[in-house]
């Protein structure tokens, strides 16, 4: 019997992230292990050690192509910027912005397939095929100190392990181990490449030039009526935003209320952290952030026109 021509939702390949890791034999084991459950690919972000060095290369035995072929951020923000979707993970009891989970609900929404393979993303209604197929990533943070509460914040949900109240504190390569051994565990059918089946599926280019292309709203020279116009045509709900393009709205918003006083510069940080987390919990989509995006530029250029 033939296959139907309709192709099922694309499935993401995973990244996993180390923030600041201090340990090679940490990076080195990650990097097996990233090889034993056949992750796509290993980012480091600022590391604090040597990634490539014997310690580390010595640690990760057969997984040598993934530590070499390991990416290097300055923060974690550009690390997954090209990501749909991010776990990070936590020690902490409790977190306001955003509640913690254990990993299989975590787990299972990190990979959980896009209904909506491609949304409009400019004025002229430019589809982006396969953008719902961005990788998404597992957040590890620092040996001494995990992830801050701004890092934690660019995650849509939070990951704790449950470990003993009297010793809590998990080493950095155990945690990866449980967390990559639960994801094994999620059935094979609604799992990405690599992720039940031992198969590694195709790389995927990076989407962040793609995330840029958002529509701002308000064309070069142009007028309110013809932004609403643009805006109106692609603010479909599309696939989960990518990181980047949050980001950058976020950025756009943040400059705005501090220009019109709704914001001053020693609480703008704290403000915008609960918007953040606001966002974060509402899982927004793209053609969700391409309407708050183009909101934002349409008031801005409404409030700088000269009028007569």
């Amino acid at each position: 019997m033939s296959a139907s021509p309709q192709a099922a939702s694309p499935v993401p390949e995973i990244v996993v992230v180390l923030v600041e890791p201090a340990g090679p034999l940490n990076v080195g084991s990650v990097a097996r292990l990233c090889a034993n459950f056949a992750m796509a690919q290993l980012r480091l972000v600022a590391p604090r050690c040597n990634p490539l060095g014997e310690e580390a290369r010595r640690m990760a035995v057969h997984g040598q192509a993934q530590l070499e072929q390991a990416a290097t951020y300055p923060d974690l923000a550009s690390a997954i910027a090209d990501c749909r979707r991010v776990v990070a993970t936590s020690g902490r009891l409790e977190r306001e912005e955003l509640p913690l989970e254990g990993p299989g609900s975590a787990l299972s929404w990190l990979i959980e397939p896009e209904a909506d393979p491609g949304v409009p993303i400019g004025p002229g209604g430019i589809n982006a095929p396969g953008r719902s197929n961005a990788p998404v990533a597992l957040v590890f943070g620092r040996e001494d100190r995990g992830l801050s509460n701004d890092e934690l914040l660019q995650a849509g949900k939070i990951l704790r392990l449950e470990s003993s109240a009297d010793y809590a504190s998990l080493n950095l390569s155990h945690a990866v181990a449980i967390c990559l051994h639960e994801l094994r565990r999620i059935p094979a059918s609604t799992a990405p490449p690599g992720i039940g089946s031992g198969v590694q599926g195709p790389d995927q280019a990076p989407l962040l030039a793609q995330a840029g292309a958002l529509p701002c709203g308000v064309p070069d020279g142009g007028a309110g009526p013809a932004a609403a116009a643009s805006l109106a045509a692609s603010s479909g709900a599309g696939a989960t935003s990518l990181r980047g393009a949050l980001e950058a709205t976020l950025a756009d918003g943040q400059d705005l209320l501090l220009e019109v006083g709704f914001l001053h510069p020693h609480t703008a940080h704290a403000r915008m952290a609960k918007l953040r987390g606001l966002l974060q919990r509402a899982q927004i989509r793209e053609g969700e952030v391409a309407l708050i995006r183009g909101m934002v530029r349409q008031l801005r250029w409404a409030i700088t026109r000269q009028t007569p």
